[in-house]
């Protein structure tokens, strides 16, 4: 439980990583995600996340791109609980179209 006061840490995206929206999924850890620089692409969750990650149109996630097919496949690395979207939310770290 966190304390009044008390400084919560939330995960933020580093280099070579955007915040994206699930927009639709295709099913087999496969989904449309609506990036941060406002392109559509196909996403999928890794076999090591696959397990932990339980993700529904709407999550805000964070998005690892490949290195070939940049401008259309990604991998979902993260996401993001309601109370940490608000925090995002709340420090403006988050752009508004994401919110």
């Amino acid at each position: 439980m966190r304390k009044p006061g008390e400084e919560y840490r939330v995960r933020r995206p580093v280099t070579g990583e955007l915040f994206a929206v699930v927009e639709q999924r295709l099913g087999y850890n496969k989904m449309y995600v609506r990036c941060q620089d406002n392109k559509i692409r196909i996403g999928r969750v890794p076999g090591k996340y696959s397990r932990r990650l339980w993700i529904r149109e709407g999550d805000l996630v964070i998005i690892k791109l490949w290195e070939i097919e940049v401008d259309k496949k990604c991998d979902i690395i993260y996401r993001y609980t309601a109370a940490q979207k608000a925090l995002l939310v709340q420090k403006k770290e988050l752009p508004e179209d994401m919110q």
